[in-house]
């Protein structure tokens, strides 16, 4: 694992819940990155399905895992990843957003941070808590709390936003299993040539991308990517990975961000 006294931040292209329990090459690829990076004390986990109006920090020693997902195997209903919440680090989120945020535990961990974090860190020894994003707020907004999380970094928090890019689920096509529809591609291309050149303003202001119209309804999805630049710095050199879409309206692609 790479020694460095600053924890990198993250953004993972979460899709189905069924990765949790499946092997492949978007599981793995978030194995490979649990592998490269330094061991947490803590991770802080922007859900796209903790989607409300306020900004909500989970206070408990034992939050419970959510379920928050209809339909699928009993297989992945069964599966179980009990770790504890970290009330000290989130004190300190609260702390940072001073004004902004509320202890709210009527929440959990949910699908966007358990299916991710089981591959990552399957023992589920690293206390784990979540951030709710605030449908009333616009795309600067959640960029910005980034940056006052940014000191988390300095205290070996994992800060990571869980979502994807393009998210259209009314839009997807089963035979497009490794492939984009265009409009995905070229948005899912805009937004990774504005990450790689650090044009975060042109993330923030994502409408200028034609595509931005057909890559997302409602930008839940989406918003989590803000609060993982927000907190990276001038110094953060950015890697892609699992760099794809499928299912036709759907992106897998995600980002580390750590210094060099």
């Amino acid at each position: 694992m790479k020694a460095t006294n600053k924890m990198p931040v993250l953004f993972v292209g979460h899709g189905s819940p069924m990765n949790a329990i499946e092997d492949n090459k978007f599981t793995r690829g978030w194995e490979v990155i649990a592998e490269k990076i330094p061991t947490p004390k803590a991770i802080l986990s922007v859900s796209a399905h903790w989607y409300v109006p306020g900004t909500a920090v989970l206070t408990e020693h034992n939050p419970r895992q959510i379920y928050d997902m209809y339909g699928f195997p009993q297989e992945l209903y069964d599966l179980k990843y009990e770790a504890s919440g970290s009330p000290e680090f989130a004190a300190k989120v609260l702390e940072l957003l001073e004004g902004e945020a509320v202890a709210d535990n009527s929440w959990g961990l949910d699908h966007g941070t358990w299916a991710v974090l089981c591959k990552m860190y399957p023992a589920a020894d690293i206390p784990i808590f979540q951030l709710s994003i605030n449908s009333k707020k616009e795309a600067a907004y959640h960029f910005q709390l980034g940056r006052k999380l940014s000191a988390l970094r300095e205290q070996g928090v994992l800060i990571m936003g869980s979502g994807n890019v393009v998210h259209h689920l009314g839009r997807i096509n089963w035979e497009m299993e490794e492939q984009g529809f265009p409009y995905a591609e070229e948005f899912d291309g805009y937004i990774k040539g504005c990450i790689l050149s650090k044009d975060y303003d042109g993330v923030i202001d994502y409408r200028r991308s034609k595509a931005a119209a057909m890559a997302f309804p409602t930008p839940e999805h989406f918003y989590p990517l803000l609060y993982t630049l927000g907190a990276s710095s001038d110094e953060d050199t950015a890697e892609v990975f699992n760099d794809s879409c499928v299912l036709g309206s759907l992106s897998m692609t995600s980002y580390l961000l750590q210094e060099n």
